[in-house]
């Protein structure tokens, strides 16, 4: 079992390796912020959020972050009924479909604190708040990191060479987290309805976490209205 695991693991490391080539997760961010297909900019995405809360910003980021849970358990679930046979697929394709989910919804909740999705200093932010708040402390831990989410959006400076550095660990984290998962749900796989399940799950779960970690982090920047 451990051999095959390994095996697995391996051959969905390879098959996504190509893929995330060339600023993978950069792709996907700007994909997330500006809207793709049926999925609305980030930016409109929160804006109707925050209509349906009655211009309540802390519960249109609960609603939020609720409805992108809902998403990436869902698509968790999809790209996952192929059963074992489908390894070496399912994993390039789960990745993105999660990535982007999540991308999409800290960017919402970054709109909804008063943040710039222009700037790079914020996407940084973003992409940094995807790691999940673990990973993130493990990074500034070892000096990987210079810094966490809320000072890198607030940062006096922008550091190209940082860009390069977060899409790195980013994306590594990225392959590690989902090919660790699928080792775990191997199993489960020769099921494929119960392969699709606990995948979803596991998805859903840390689409929670990492939006949680984001309205934690990422401190409001709204301007106060003044009183007439």
């Amino acid at each position: 079992m451990a051999g095959l695991r390994g095996r697995a693991a391996v051959a969905a490391t390879n098959k996504f390796a190509p893929q995330v080539a060339g600023g993978f997760v950069r792709q996907v961010l700007d994909r997330a912020i500006d809207g793709v297909g049926p999925l609305p900019s980030a930016r409109k995405a929160a804006d109707a959020h925050l209509v349906d809360t009655d211009g309540d910003v802390e519960a249109a980021i609960t609603r939020l972050v609720r409805r992108h849970t809902a998403l990436a358990g869902a698509q968790g679930f999809v790209t996952n009924l192929g059963g074992i046979a489908a390894v070496a697929v399912s994993v390039p394709a789960n990745v993105v479909g999660v990535t982007l989910v999540q991308a999409h919804m800290v960017a919402g909740v970054a709109a909804l604190r008063g943040y710039d999705l222009t700037d790079p200093r914020v996407r940084n932010a973003i992409l940094v708040c995807m790691l999940g708040e673990d990973a993130v402390k493990d990074l500034l831990k070892s000096g990987k990191l210079p810094s966490p989410p809320m000072t890198l959006a607030t940062s006096p400076v922008h550091s190209p060479e940082l860009d390069r550095i977060i899409s790195h660990e980013v994306t590594a984290e990225l392959v590690t987290r989902t090919v660790g998962r699928r080792a775990v749900t191997l199993v489960a796989r020769r099921v494929p309805l119960i392969g699709g399940a606990v995948a979803g799950g596991s998805d859903g779960w840390s689409t929670r976490q990492i939006g949680q970690y984001a309205a934690r982090e990422l401190k409001d920047r709204n301007i106060p209205k003044r009183q007439a």
